[in-house]
């Protein structure tokens, strides 16, 4: 099967068969197409032993992500998508009571979490564009502050703190405070946005980079996620791996998709590609939709997530009517068009 005949059917278009649900589910910023062919092979090669147990504590997931990065596996630590390995942070670094710092709004996420383990948080509001207001962010930073969360592209907005603010902001945190730095999406950055993670290590021993392959890589059903750091400060939030938390299908998945990059990267040029297009199309019905560096949008103003949920599309609504919407279904990408071009 060619990889253009994988991807002619999409989730939501799948899911729009149901009429119990909408004909568009755009809510988790999901890619999407299927995993490409070769990882579906490599995964189902490995479910026929599926009576196994996977390893008692991942060493195999680690190893392969740090040789792709060019770092030791004691630097990693993988677990349940980006989301599990975020809550193994917030309770091996931070005690009950502790405060959080975080934009808002922000991935639902962090403060779901922080609940779950009895920390305070400490939302600062984006600035006017829509950025993450990092000055604010560090003027909110007290002796409780117990952790920072910085998200690059930022979910929901999907705008980009420059490099240089970065820097700056990294340096004006202090060094007992760690630092996750939120790349979810990193995969989606153009070259201009990127920042070489090993570089800001070497001068951050407090940062911890997060990601996931549950994004560009079309793998969030199998919940694969990683951070990496400072060995020292790995070591601290390993002590909470799970054991046989780790499928022995994630490690298939991942060799396959890093064997595979090339046919991911084009994939995610077409989901940036139809980005662009719904934007500029959208931006022409008079709706302000911020510059994106995810595979999502913004779509800003009253009346937005109504108009989406008349028309049959289940969008992420926030509270002032606002909404954010995945990207890069064609059929998905004109039902939203239709639905909003009239109202302005």
């Amino acid at each position: 099967m060619s990889i253009r005949l994988v991807e002619e059917t999409t989730p939501s278009q799948r899911r729009g068969s149901s009429p119990v649900q909408p004909r568009f589910d755009l809510t988790l910023s999901e890619n999407p197409f299927p995993p490409l062919p070769s990882v579906l092979r490599a995964v189902n090669s490995v479910l026929a032993q599926a009576n196994r147990y996977p390893e008692f504590l991942p060493r195999r997931l680690p190893k392969l992500i740090a040789h792709h990065l060019g770092l030791h596996s004691d630097q990693v630590v993988v677990g349940s998508g980006a989301t599990g390995v975020a809550m193994q942070i917030i309770q091996s670094l931070m005690r009950p009571g502790a405060g959080m710092v975080y934009a808002t709004p922000t991935f639902d996420g962090y403060p779901i979490m922080a609940e779950m383990a009895g920390v305070e948080v400490v939302p600062v509001p984006l600035d006017s564009a829509g950025n993450q207001d990092l000055w604010a962010m560090t003027r909110a930073i007290d002796k409780r502050t117990g952790l920072v969360v910085v998200c690059r592209p930022h979910n929901p907005t999907g705008t980009v703190v420059s490099a240089s603010e970065l820097k700056a902001f990294l340096g004006a945190v202090p060094a007992r405070v760690p630092v996750i730095l939120d790349e979810a999406y990193v995969e989606f950055l153009g070259a201009a946005e990127y920042i070489d993670p090993l570089a800001l290590l070497s001068k951050h021993p407090n940062l911890l980079v997060l990601r996931t392959f549950s994004k560009a890589y079309g793998l969030a059903g199998l919940r694969i996620g990683y951070a990496f750091g400072r060995p020292e400060m790995m070591a601290r939030v390993r002590r909470l791996q799970l054991p046989f938390g780790v499928s022995s299908a994630a490690v298939a998945a991942v060799s396959a998709s890093y064997a595979a990059e090339p046919e991911l990267a084009m994939r995610t040029m077409r989901i940036t590609a139809a980005r662009e297009s719904l934007r500029n199309a959208l931006r022409r019905c008079g709706i302000a939709v911020p510059l994106s560096h995810a595979n999502f949008l913004y779509l800003p103003g009253p009346g937005v997530a109504t108009a989406l949920r008349r028309a049959g599309i289940a969008a992420k609504a926030y509270p002032d009517g606002s909404a954010r919407i995945s990207v890069g279904d064609p059929e998905a990408d004109h039902a939203v068009l239709q639905a909003l071009e009239t109202l302005r």
